[in-house]
């Protein structure tokens, strides 16, 4: 069947424009090369029909069984990258491919790349599936929640590889370097051979977009600086942030915060996320609207929101560049005992802000999510983190996809409400201890479940619960009266 398998993968990589027809033969000699093979039989080539991710993954399985590579998942993943990458331009190709598009309309230029992404298989569809993914009514409006279940568990060969080897390579520096692209991979790092990016000039500096692996909602991408270099929230990235959506209007684009505990994953390398999707904080409407008074141009707003949310409505993007400023700095330095925000311990930062920009009705729109990541005997991990008794659900930072409503949950949930499920419908008493006090709450509260299909809802409305007390507990004004008190401070 390899053979067959082979001639799959370069019929669909035609019919999908990775490559075109004549580029056939080469194609197939470059993909027999790496799975050891010498020659193509002419008389077995009836091509498998299956889509681009299966019929890579039965190529990488072949690799295994003949002992070209071993069952390791880094030797499958550089396998896979490999194969694929003998199908996608190289980076000169797609950029000219891309720009061309662009002067069409920037979501024609989008919608390219974003194909080719996950045509190459850069994007691992077949993964992303597993992910268990749903919407839930809540008092905010309508949120995501993502069992996040994707990203592919290391196998024990791999891991002993891992602690055995002395990782005394730096290049490429981090997992978003722009060295990244088509490089082969090692153990411990990923393989890139198949990752194309593409180079977005702004405000004087080269960034470059590429799409996430793992995608968590649609168009999910990464724009990464050039320069590889901390996160920093400052006037610079609200310029860059509004000047993309003036590139890519059809697009939002925000950042994580730049500080420990509030920030996201990565902060050792400058980036921002963006995409074509609407979260339920986009949907939020305004609780109240106010004036800056140094800034009467911009319309301002308090979010109707679990986190403190200031949104800013504009025109013209340096008068919105300027308000955000303000308030950026005078939040920096802002602190309110009452509120349990202090600004500094010692000559050590605890203010900053989550900014994600977007534009709407003619308008460009930039929203401030103020954070704060001071700790406490009584909250170790964060005053304005999930809190001890949401652990059981989300213990992880809230970067900016939770800030918008996206929960990315852990993987040992899947198997862990199945268990509260079974016990809700009287089937087992076998569940985690740490949800233990939960599942008892929400049996006592619905009574009799009678359908595993009533017992799967209640369990998706609760944890919906539990997510928006999570962005609670991350908002760090409680009440009207304290988050006016700092709106006063702006324009006193």
């Amino acid at each position: 069947m390899i053979f067959q398998d082979i001639a799959g993968l370069i019929q669909k990589a035609i019919e999908v424009e990775l490559i075109e027809a004549s580029d056939c033969f080469y194609v197939r000699n470059q993909v027999i090369h790496l799975l050891g093979l010498e020659s193509f039989p002419e008389d077995r080539t009836d091509p498998t029909e299956d889509t681009i991710a299966n019929l890579v993954e039965k190529l990488v399985a072949y690799a295994v069984e003949q002992g070209v590579i071993m069952d390791v998942l880094d030797d499958r993943e550089i396998m896979s990258a490999n194969i694929m990458n003998c199908f996608v331009a190289r980076p000169s190709v797609v950029n000219n491919l891309f720009n061309q598009k662009y002067k069409e309309s920037p979501i024609a230029a989008t919608d390219y790349f974003y194909h080719l992404s996950q045509n190459s298989n850069y994007i691992q569809l077949n993964r992303i599936k597993k992910n268990i993914s749903y919407k839930v009514d809540t008092v905010y409006g309508q949120m995501d929640i993502t069992i996040n279940l994707s990203k592919p568990e290391k196998d024990p060969e791999q891991i002993k590889r891992e602690r055995a080897m002395k990782q005394t390579l730096n290049y490429p520096k981090c997992l978003l370097c722009k060295e990244n692209e088509g490089y082969i991979g090692r153990t411990g790092h990923p393989a890139r051979a198949n990752h194309r990016i593409i180079p977005i000039p702004l405000q004087g500096e080269m960034w470059y977009l590429q799409y996430s692996p793992y995608v968590y909602y649609n168009e999910h991408s990464i724009l990464l600086s050039e320069e590889h270099r901390y996160m920093k929230i400052d006037r610079s990235a609200f310029e860059r942030l509004l000047s993309f959506t003036d590139k890519f209007p059809h697009y939002f684009i925000g950042s994580n915060a730049d500080l420990p505990i509030v920030g996201g994953s990565i902060l050792s390398h400058d980036h921002y996320q963006a995409g074509r999707y609407e979260f339920a904080m986009t949907r939020a409407r305004d609780d109240y609207s106010f004036e800056l008074k140094h800034h009467p141009e911009i319309k301002a707003a308090v979010v109707k929101w679990p986190m403190s949310v200031i949104r800013l409505r504009g025109d013209d993007i340096s008068h919105l560049v300027a308000a955000a400023d303000d308030i950026f700095l005078t939040w920096k330095n802002y602190s309110d005992d009452q509120a349990d925000v202090l600004a500094f311990t010692d000559d050590i930062p605890h203010n900053t802000v989550t900014p994600i920009a977007r534009t709407r009705d003619g308008l460009f729109e930039l929203d401030l999510v103020l954070r704060n990541n001071r700790t406490t005997d009584e909250h170790p991990l964060g005053i304005f983190h999930p809190h001890e008794d949401v652990h059981h659900i989300k213990k992880e930072n809230i970067g900016l996809i939770e800030v918008m409503g996206l929960a990315v949950l852990p993987p040992r949930l899947k198997e862990e409400l199945e268990e509260i499920t079974a016990y809700l419908l009287g089937q087992t008493n076998r569940v985690a201890d740490y949800h233990q006090e939960w599942a008892y709450q929400i049996k006592s509260q619905y009574g009799a479940i009678t359908s595993p299909e009533q017992a799967e809802f209640i369990l998706r409305e609760e944890l919906g619960k539990k997510f928006v007390k999570v962005l609670e507990n991350a908002g760090v004004f409680k009440d009207r009266g304290s988050f006016e008190k700092f709106l006063h401070t702006l324009n006193s």
